[in-house]
């Protein structure tokens, strides 16, 4: 028995010596990778930069001392999320709560494919063509739900496409679903047939990596968030105005074509973690059905630290993205959408928001960082922040705060706003209609290689 083994250890030492490293360390063989910008973003080279107010504070409000930080390489959206951007998200979870909503009553129907709304049943897999991992995953978890949803980890037939046309819906079931989706005539616009709002939800898990760490364990790893309403709350531009004419912004502009490359507002802060939250979703879905690709990082709200760093475009201690001081170029051109005297909002040539790529953008290649609409970041507001947040990626992510950071002005407000190290805050429950967002997502490496994958 001794010598058995003996003779199974001299031939595993072969077989492994036999591939070729020569018993040397050389690490595990992997592919070759490339970084793959992002479609519509830029990448913002890391580096330190003295943060916080250089020029004298004219509101006297004193929460940015300076500071020298230092944030890593992301890409960064070039322009604020439009409306058309955001609508793509609000289709998305329209169609697949619809798409689920079909499945369920076809199942309960006991509707198969070819019989009226058998078509959206469920795309369960065909046991016969199973990998047994397949067969186990599907039996053991799969096919059985969750305490909250019976219905949970079934796949939706996406393959098939929604009918809109009611004179081709298939049977009662469909216009049952297709109904229910819908605001009764009397609670409807101008007797429009309008989208119940409040059915549109999304849902995804929240890490707290703080909470886990502190827990020593993945226990607590993620947060059991409820379902978030996702659809901007268009009245924003009634409620942020009293004694004014707003309701044409209210009837048309989220919606309406006219706005569709205008940055999308009325979003609040969690609405906008749930938009980033499925963009990295859609994407990931996207690269798994491409075998040798990775997933990519996900999309989130830059910190402050970072929106700064690339609102400046490079430039230390400049008061805007261009530079400054002044708001005006040198032929007497604002540079900005903002509020440039008392009530005229139109002397920079705009009256509300403008399209997402108007004006010069900073040397980073980044559209409107100063004016249009203020930005949401993911870090929490606290006057005193400057004096205890790391020098490195600084950023407080408190959850119990509700008071976060905004960022570089907007529409209706004074040029103070539009300067780049001018702090304000609201809370994250908050929409407004001078408030909207963009996205980042974390570069992997140090620098950019210039290569593009295959």
């Amino acid at each position: 028995m001794n010598k058995f083994f003996a003779f199974l250890s001299i031939l595993s030492l072969f077989i492994s010596c036999g591939k070729g490293d020569k018993g040397e360390l050389v690490g595990v063989k992997g592919k070759k990778w490339h970084p793959e910008k992002p479609y519509g973003m830029t990448l913002i080279p890391g580096g330190a930069f003295v943060m916080g107010k250089t020029d004298d504070d004219l509101a006297n409000i004193q929460d940015a001392p300076t500071k020298t930080v230092t944030v890593t390489s992301f890409y960064m959206d070039e322009t604020e999320i439009t409306n058309n951007e955001y609508r793509q998200f609000v289709g998305w979870v329209k169609d697949s709560i619809i798409k689920t909503r079909l499945a369920i009553l076809a199942d309960e129907q006991g509707k198969k494919p070819g019989d009226g709304i058998g078509d959206f049943a469920f795309a369960d897999p065909d046991p016969a063509k199973m990998t047994p991992y397949d067969k186990y995953m599907y039996e053991n978890y799969y096919s059985l739900g969750t305490d909250d949803d019976i219905y949970s980890g079934r796949k939706l037939n996406r393959k098939v496409k929604l009918i809109k046309q009611t004179s081709k819906y298939p049977d009662e079931f469909y216009v049952e679903v297709m109904d229910s989706m819908y605001l009764p005539e009397s609670e409807s616009f101008n007797g429009l047939k309008t989208i119940d709002a409040s059915k549109l939800k999304f849902k995804y898990n929240q890490v707290d990596l703080n909470k886990a760490v502190k827990k020593k364990g993945r226990k607590g790893f993620f947060d059991d968030a409820p379902p978030i309403e996702i659809y901007p709350d268009t009245t924003a531009w009634i409620k942020d105005f009293a004694y004014s004419y707003n309701e044409p912004m209210h009837n048309n502009y989220f919606w309406h074509q006219a706005y569709a490359d205008y940055p999308v507002v009325g979003v609040s802060w969690n609405q906008a973690n749930a938009f980033c939250a499925w963009r990295t979703m859609y994407k990931n879905a996207y690269i798994k059905k491409k075998k040798g690709r990775d997933q990519v990082n996900s999309f989130r709200l830059p910190s402050e630290a970072e929106w700064e760093y690339a609102a400046r475009g490079g430039i230390q201690g400049g008061t805007y993205p261009w530079g400054g001081p002044y708001a005006k170029n040198d032929r007497g051109c604002f540079m900005a959408n903002f509020k440039p005297n008392r009530g005229d909002y139109a002397a920079d040539g705009a009256l509300y928001t403008v399209e997402a790529k108007s004006y010069e953008p900073n040397d980073y290649n980044l559209y409107n960082m100063s004016g249009n609409v203020s930005e949401w970041t993911a870090t929490s507001y606290y006057a005193e922040a400057y004096e205890f947040v790391s020098t490195m990626n600084p950023n407080i992510a408190d959850k119990k705060s509700q008071k976060k950071v905004i960022r570089g002005g907007s529409w209706k407000d004074v040029g103070y706003f539009l300067q780049v190290s001018t702090r304000d805050y609201e809370y994250a429950d908050s929409a407004r209609s001078y408030i909207g967002f963009r996205t980042v997502q974390d570069y992997m490496g140090t620098a950019s290689t210039g290569n593009k994958p295959k």
